[in-house]
């Protein structure tokens, strides 16, 4: 059975292929339940819900007697009828089939991303209602659920679930200006997000679970093929680490653009006014003629407005939030490379014994290699040795070369996108209230969820650790590099075996475990790798190697022992 068309009105928008549908509360907003099933709104989605439930319907059915089969115009009818306790309700369809087709109605459209959004100007007053707003209509549509259920089968409910029934999540927009160059003239009435809320634990479901392939460098701005408008985009503004980044994405992908909340600071109205962003990503826009794997995305430097400009396609595929994540980092690591700062693919945390001795260990390695379960494994066996473990970068930070202070440490994600295999149940469980879950019934499920503030993640952090995650060798415990050579040979050929987290089996090398930014710009990337390297031997900075064994035996045992070893050289040395 072929997908039915998206409903598209000024006021609703429902796209079944995408499972996404956005509401314009600023075009108008239905106050009561009255309003609700009288609205064109309301008819469209029933249209829409009768043509999916075709499929479900023998061809045989006679439509005067099967209320899925009737037209939308009856089926709201009857609906009414219901509501206002008509004797001819049931003349056609018993009660019991219409309570079926509503509990069906009503979860086929809780099974929808459904965001609200509202535009305003400077409004101090809508700003600080909106989320009020938004609640009132979730009311009123689980008003008329309730209203119409227990009409159905006769009495009250004798437990009430307060569920989500609306909406997901609502959108502050506001117009923004900002410097736009020549020939960006196309993102001027593009409304920036610029306040969101979200209803946590959000289960969201995107046709793709995994990433395929590598960006690369496009020889035209991808400015030149876009074609989006302000009805069907919309802008995060972020602040990736230090960088300023304007985040423009398709509609039908709200499922990536909203993720993004718990994984980048949302920046503030004032701090985009009038300011030219360091990156510009364009996520949902046709590649160029002639690019290299055009179903992936791409990247451009516009040197003349110093900007780097990324691209991810419409398809299938890049609903995956890898992709969206990915191409956000990839982009701040290039603006990052062009400024003689080094990408570190990796996670580095802060770590507070019970003797008051504080030590930051950065891990590093590419997607499997057991980064985040080496801080796991580390928790686990420290007892009470360990007080607190604060993460200042979950996947991506950088390394900076200060000639004055040495070099210092910086994150890029306020949050964390972490498979849930990889999640202690302790962990999982305490933070599982807020996070964002993608795909949570497949293979690599992930979640998103906020770890640190802006500022923390930032500020300068000094470096006493640098360990490569070795998920291929036997060998079990941490092993100090002595030969800065060495060292930096290891770091730089990433080795790993792959653990079916993108597209690549086996053993693999890539440029410095980071196909983001470094793999692209070797030439610029491998001096700094050397300064940095030269620099942190200098100043004896612990630089080895922790074997996570994830990519052979997948032995827990092995890597809590080598947990313990990275333990007691943190506590003693």
């Amino acid at each position: 059975m072929s997908v039915p068309a998206p409903i598209d009105l000024r006021t609703f928008y429902a796209n079944p292929d995408r499972n996404v549908a956005v509401l314009n509360y600023s075009a108008r907003f239905l106050s009561s339940t009255f309003d609700l099933i009288n609205s064109d709104e309301f008819a469209a989605f029933v249209k829409l819900f009768l043509d999916e439930q075709r499929a479900f319907i023998p061809d045989d059915a006679d439509p005067e007697t099967t209320y899925d089969r009737v037209d939308p115009e009856t089926y709201i009818d009857t609906l009414k009828d219901v509501l206002t306790d008509q004797p001819r309700t049931f003349d056609h369809f018993s009660r019991k089939e219409i309570l079926v087709s509503i509990e069906d109605l009503y979860s086929y459209y809780r099974s929808y991303l459904r965001v609200a959004t509202m535009t305003t100007q400077q409004n101090h007053v809508v700003a600080s209602e909106f989320m009020t707003i938004d609640q009132r209509f979730n009311d009123v549509v689980l008003r008329l659920y309730r209203t119409v259920e227990e009409k159905l089968q006769g009495h009250a409910n004798h437990v009430y679930r307060q569920t989500n029934a609306a909406t997901s999540a609502c959108v502050l927009l506001q117009q923004v200006q900002w410097p736009v160059p020549a020939g960006y003239e196309a993102l001027t009435d593009i409304r920036f997000m610029n306040r969101l809320m979200l209803r946590p634990p959000m289960m969201l479901h995107t046709k793709s679970n995994k990433r395929k392939g590598r960006f690369t460098a496009s020889h035209e701005n991808p400015l030149k093929n876009f074609t989006g408008t302000k009805q069907d985009w919309l802008c995060y503004p972020a602040k990736i680490g230090e960088s300023l980044a304007y985040i423009y994405f398709h509609r039908d992908y709200m499922a990536s653009g909203l993720a993004l909340a718990n994984l980048f600071q949302l920046a503030d109205r004032k701090e985009v006014l009038n300011q030219k962003p360091d990156l510009i990503l364009l996520f949902g826009s046709p590649s160029a003629q002639g690019d290299a794997d055009p179903e992936n995305g791409h990247y451009f430097y516009d040197a003349k407005n110093q900007i780097y400009v990324g691209q991810v396609p419409y398809n299938d595929q890049t609903t995956y939030f890898g992709y969206m994540k990915k191409m956000c980092l990839t982009l701040h690591n290039l603006h990052q490379i062009a400024q003689k700062r080094l990408p570190i693919h990796g996670s580095m945390v802060k770590i507070t014994f019970a003797n008051g001795k504080t030590k930051t260990v950065v891990f590093f390695g590419d997607s499997g290699a057991g980064k985040s379960e080496s801080i796991e494994a580390l928790q686990s066996v420290a007892d009470e040795q360990i007080v607190n473990i604060e993460t200042i970068f979950d996947d991506m930070g950088s390394f900076t070369l200060d000639p004055e202070k040495g070099i210092y440490a910086q994150g890029t994600e306020t949050g964390a996108f972490v498979r849930l295999d990889d999640l202690s149940s302790e962990v999982a469980f305490n933070n599982m209230d807020r996070g964002i879950y993608m795909n949570p019934e497949l293979s690599n499920a992930r979640v998103i969820i906020p770890a640190n503030t802006w500022d923390r993640v930032v500020a300068h952090h000094h470096i006493d650790m640098w360990v490569y995650a070795n998920n291929y060798d036997d060998a079990v415990g941490v092993h100090r590099f002595t030969d800065r050579d060495q060292a930096e040979e290891t770091f730089v050929a990433g080795k790993r075996r792959a653990l079916g987290t993108t597209d690549e089996v086996g053993m693999s090398t890539t440029f410095f475990a980071n196909p983001f930014g470094p793999v692209q710009e070797q030439a610029q990337t491998r001096p700094i790798i050397d300064a940095v390297f030269t620099e942190l031997f200098k100043e004896q900075v612990y630089i080895g190697e922790i074997y996570t064994h994830l990519g052979n035996d997948k032995s827990q045992d092995k890597l809590n022992e080598s947990a313990r070893e990275l333990l007691a050289e943190l506590m003693n040395n």
